[in-house]
């Protein structure tokens, strides 16, 4: 089986309110073949930068720990406190050595647990684009290759004749403001 491309999306909340939503979105994702979430894990990071994870799925803790985290693998993070994450990132990093990659070679890569401002929450979902799959095959055999990729801003938008300014505002503003907030 053809796994699609895979993309960490790590979302921001000081307050969380949560009402089902979040969860019904995936879900209907999910049941249109767009989407899967491979893994899901809420962090949170109190006043002092302490941190506490839990792994969203219907796996037990000790499940979790036997199976480990996919998210906790990619970033260095053990759902079994600091000597899982330690235990996980050396077996992620010794099984990609293995195959010729260096995960932990560029000091400047992203440091996700870094970017989580003090005393707020995180919900960390990796997810695979399964709509991708037949564009990124395609892709490959014109002989294309992957050299970026990122969210635009919708401020970046205006510019382009995609969006107006001020929906661009209110769009960036709701993106954003939480963020500004911490």
């Amino acid at each position: 089986m053809a796994i699609g491309p895979v993309q960490l999306i790590v979302l921001g909340f000081n307050h969380p309110d949560f009402h089902g939503e979040v969860i019904a979105e995936l879900e209907r994702l999910r049941e249109s073949g767009t989407v899967r979430v491979v893994d899901a894990l809420a962090v949170y990071k109190a006043p002092d930068g302490e941190l506490a994870v839990e792994h969203l799925s219907n796996l037990t803790q000790a499940e979790a720990i036997e199976f480990g985290t996919k998210i906790g693998a990619l970033i260095g993070l053990g759902i079994d406190g600091e000597e899982g994450a330690e235990a996980g990132a050396e077996a992620g990093a010794e099984m990609a050595a293995a195959e010729g990659i260096d995960v932990f070679g560029d000091p400047g890569e992203w440091d996700v647990l870094e970017d989580i401002p003090n005393d707020s929450a995180a919900a960390l979902i990796l997810l695979e684009h399964h709509w991708a799959v037949p564009l990124r095959d395609a892709i490959a055999r014109a002989g294309g290759f992957r050299i970026s990729d990122g969210f635009i801003s919708p401020l970046d938008l205006v510019g382009i004749g995609l969006m107006t300014a001020e929906e661009a505002r209110e769009l960036h503003a709701m993106e954003t403001t939480a963020a500004a907030k911490s």
